[in-house]
C-alpha cells in the first residue's frame, strides 16, 4: 500500500535532517520543510523537494513526519501561529498520518491523536532517540504507538528511518510515556558522569586516564562514554543542549507528580540542568552540565 505514498519531514535539524536523508536513501521521494528555508533548500540540491510553506508540505504528503522540538513547536506545526490556515492541519489529505516524534507530555499525544481523529486523519506518537549520527545512519529508536491504520500507511518510512521501530501500543501516549522514562535515564546518567568527572578533576586525577579506566569499567556508561569525551576536548558544541534535559525532566517530574511517584534522582540532576542554564549555558551541549562544580580547572581545546 505505501508504495504511492508520499512523505514529507517538518523540522531539518540534528534529528530531523538525518531522518530526511534515511529516507532518502532508502529510495522514498521526500517533501521537506524548515523555518530556514536554505538548509531545505541545501537537501533538495542533493535530491526531495523544499517546500515553501507548511500548507505546501501538508498537501504533499500521505505520510508527515514532524521532528521538532517540543509540545508548542508541534501545535505551531499543525495550527498555525494565529494566521489563516498557516498550519498543516487544514491542508492535510484525508486519511493521511501525521507522525510526532517530539518528547511531550504523554497528556498532550493522547489530545493530539483525537484532534486529529476527529477530523479524518491519522496519528502515531513516535518519539526518538538516539542521536544525531544515529538519525543520519538510519540506525536510531522510535518508540510508537498507534493504530493499525496508521501503521499500514507509514510503516515503511518508520523502517527506514530507524534501526529499531517499537511498537508499544494502539493509542497514543504509551511511545511517549517510554520516551520520558529514558530521558530520565538520560538526564540522570549525563548529570552523574559530570558529577565523576568533575570530582576526578578536583581530586587532581589526569582527565584522560580517569576517562580511560572507567569507559573499560563497571561504572561506565553510554552517557559517561560520550558526554565526557566533550568535555575533555572543551567541545560544547550543542548536540543536545542543556536545555533540553531542563525541559525533558521537567516532564520526567510531571508525569510521576501526577501520580504522586517519588523521583529523587531526577529531581536533583533536573536541578543540576536547572543551574546550568541560569549560569549561561542553555544553549550550550548538555555535558555543560559539568560547569556548575566549583573549584575544577575543565580540560582546555587542544
Amino acid at each position: 500500500m505505501s508504495a504511492n505514498l508520499s512523505v514529507g519531514v517538518i523540522g531539518l535539524g540534528a534529528m530531523g535532517m538525518g531522518m530526511a536523508q534515511s529516507l532518502r536513501r532508502a529510495g522514498h521521494p521526500v517533501h521537506v520543510f524548515d523555518v530556514r528555508s536554505e538548509v531545505a533548500q541545501k537537501f533538495a540540491a542533493e535530491g526531495g523537494v523544499a517546500c515553501g510553506s507548511l500548507a505546501d508540505i501538508a498537501a504533499a504528503s500521505d505520510v508527515l513526519v514532524s521532528v521538532v522540538v517540543n509540545a508548542a513547536q508541534t501545535e505551531s506545526v499543525l495550527f498555525g501561529d494565529g494566521a489563516a490556515n498557516s498550519g498543516c492541519i487544514q491542508h492535510l489529505k484525508p486519511d493521511s498520518v501525521f507522525v510526532m516524534c517530539s518528547t511531550v507530555d504523554p497528556a498532550f499525544s493522547v489530545w493530539l491523536e483525537k484532534t486529529l481523529n476527529d477530523k479524518g486523519l491519522h496519528y502515531i506518537d513516535a518519539p526518538i532517540s538516539g542521536g544525531a549520527a544515529k538519525a543520519a545512519s538510519g540506525q536510531m529508536t522510535m518508540m510508537t504507538a498507534g493504530t493499525p491504520a496508521a501503521y499500514e500507511k507509514a510503516e515503511v518510512f518508520l523502517n527506514a528511518m530507524a534501526a529499531k521501530v517499537y511498537k508499544l501500543g494502539d493509542s497514543a501516549g504509551a511511545g511517549s510515556k517510554v520516551k520520558v522514562i529514558n530521558q530520565l535515564l538520560a538526564g540522570v546518567h549525563i548529570a552523574a558522569a559530570a558529577e565523576a568527572m568533575a570530582l576526578g578533576l578536583r581530586e587532581g586525577v589526569d582527565p584522560e586516564a580517569l576517562y580511560e579506566v572507567i569507559t573499560h569499567s563497571a561504572g561506565n556508561s553510554w552517557m559517561f562514554e560520550n558526554r565526557m569525551a566533550h568535555v575533555l576536548a572543551a567541545d560544547y558544541t550543542p548536540l543536545s543542549a542543556v536545555d533540553i534535559f531542563v525541559k525533558d525532566l521537567g516532564l520526567v517530574l510531571d508525569m510521576a507528580r501526577a501520580s504522586k511517584f517519588p523521583l529523587p534522582l531526577s529531581s536533583t540532576a533536573h536541578q543540576m540542568f536547572m543551574q546550568a542554564s541560569t549560569a549561561g549555558f542553555a544553549k550550550e551541549d548538555d555535558s555543560a552540565v559539568i560547569k556548575i562544580f566549583p573549584g575544577i580547572e575543565l580540560p582546555k581545546a587542544k
